[in-house]
């Protein structure tokens, strides 16, 4: 393992990719268009990001000998000491918040807040309590909310919309991993499904009702008169489709089908954020901030 895939992999590079993304669609969608702004946001928003994820590396390497999708990873393979991974972590931190503030406080502040969350409240509850996932929520629905503030340089009504929507979307999405991944999670000391019964009719159920719940949540833009009737539409059936992927893992309680639920969830998101930027530009909606 070279040192660049050493690195890349104690980041978690293709994850903080889609992070960012998440957060250009935030920026973007509020009317956002400069590019230097974009180009400090997507770097300074991607080495927070991989910062987080290097740090929960370091906080989990005894636990992650023990699982399987986490037993390759640099510090548990000898790859990377702890030393060098704090290092990494920080140089990503200091440098990455810099940039965000670069744009203004709040998405700095935003930013160091998702960090502070992750690292220091969901990754030590992960073993503690499946209400980690909740707690999880909130870092993980920030990054369309810090791409809004970015360009508006305030916290509104429009940055709390985009984050309520990847808030709803986070519980299906991650109870669809955590349902694929049981038997690891559980050798790592993970119980991260709603229900104590783990893969069961219950915690299936919960997954239902999220995804149900996201679909009203989702047409909020809509709602608020932030994008038109194209999006609406194929936001709805989006949301229908992913609803009856839920509810076909309810009807199974079947991993095959819990797999494909979670594949869903990472197609379901970007693709209902970009729809609600093309709408708004398309037809020249305007968003009072």
């Amino acid at each position: 393992m070279g040192k660049v895939k050493v690195y890349i992999v104690f980041t978690k590079f293709r994850l903080s990719a889609l992070v960012v993304i998440s957060a250009l669609t935030g920026y973007l969608f509020v009317g956002g268009n400069d590019g230097l702004e974009i180009t400090l946001l997507l770097v300074g928003g991607m080495l927070v990001t991989a910062a987080s994820n290097g740090s929960n590396q370091i906080w989990e390497k005894d636990l992650d000998k023990l699982m399987k999708r986490t037993e390759r990873r640099p510090i548990p393979m000898g790859k990377m000491s702890v030393t060098e991974g704090v290092i990494v972590v920080l140089v990503c931190l200091i440098s990455g918040t810099y940039m965000l503030y670069m744009i203004n406080l709040y998405s700095a502040l935003l930013g160091l807040s998702a960090f502070v969350m992750y690292v220091f409240i969901y990754t030590p509850m992960k073993r503690v309590s499946p209400w980690a996932v909740f707690i999880g929520a909130f870092p993980g629905a920030i990054p369309p909310m810090l791409g809004a503030v970015a360009a508006t340089n305030g916290v509104g009504l429009v940055p709390g919309v985009l984050f309520f929507v990847q808030f709803v979307w986070q519980f299906p999405h991650f109870w669809a991993i955590a349902w694929v991944s049981f038997d690891d999670y559980k050798a790592g000391g993970f119980s991260l499904l709603p229900s104590k019964e783990g893969k069961s009719k219950n915690s299936a159920f919960q997954i239902v009702a999220y995804a149900l719940a996201l679909i009203p949540f989702s047409v909020l833009p809509w709602v608020m008169g932030w994008s038109g009737i194209v999006s609406l539409i194929f936001v709805l059936l989006l949301g229908i489709v992913f609803f009856l992927y839920s509810y076909r893992l309810l009807l199974t309680c079947d991993d095959k089908d819990a797999r494909k639920l979670m594949f869903a969830s990472f197609i379901y998101l970007p693709l209902v954020q970009f729809l609600y930027v093309l709408d708004r530009v398309e037809n020249m909606i305007p968003i009072n901030h």
